[in-house]
């Protein structure tokens, strides 16, 4: 591991560029900076859900869940370097199965919210689903790895899940969207 940061500041970003885990210098705009930077900013959102009150299954998922962003995060700021591994998939697909076992099936979307933490969590899912677009971008330009992608789409669905079982928690409801003709018309 490289050298710990004892100085916050170091004004090398002062003109507008970042290093790269390589040594490279680029833009802070760059696609690769802001790819990492917005799962950075998935791992903060996931910080947000687990402030919230949650069963302790669901807080074990999503604290093993921010280790392997950071993780992906690391892997994105080092061009070639591969952190996340199939495991890491098979894992998500295994909790997407636990927690939705016991969850009726939709018939009608949902709205984000329903509680909190529900929402946070939703909110985490978004922020999800834009790493993952911008993921798909970078990997037209530069080569990426293909499990990390796979991964990011794997978590999206799976922090739906956890909304659902948290919007449900302690008695909670899902909010069902209804369709604009619908709204304020009685059944």
């Amino acid at each position: 591991m490289g050298n710990r940061l004892s100085k916050i500041y170091t004004r090398t970003g002062d003109k507008g560029t970042t290093g790269l885990g390589d040594g490279s210098r680029v833009d802070k705009d760059d696609l690769r900076v802001e790819t990492f930077g917005t799962v950075d900013e998935l791992n903060s959102v996931v910080g947000l859900v687990l402030a919230s009150e949650m069963d302790g299954s669901i807080r074990e998922c999503l604290t093993r869940t921010q280790h392997e962003l950071f993780d992906l995060g690391g892997e994105l700021c080092m061009p070639g370097y591969t952190l996340v591994p199939e495991i890491c998939v098979d894992q998500l697909e295994t909790d997407l199965d636990h927690f939705n076992k016991d969850l009726p099936p939709l018939k009608d979307f949902i709205l984000p919210g329903g509680s909190e933490s529900a929402a946070r969590c939703h909110f985490a899912r978004t922020v999800c689903r834009r790493a993952e677009r911008l993921m798909v971008s970078l990997g037209k330009v530069e080569d990426i790895n293909k499990v990390s992608l796979r991964y990011l789409n794997r978590l999206s669905d799976l922090l739906f899940v956890i909304a659902r079982v948290l919007s449900r928690s302690n008695g909670g409801e899902e909010v069902l969207w209804v369709h604009g003709d619908k709204r304020g018309k009685e059944e």
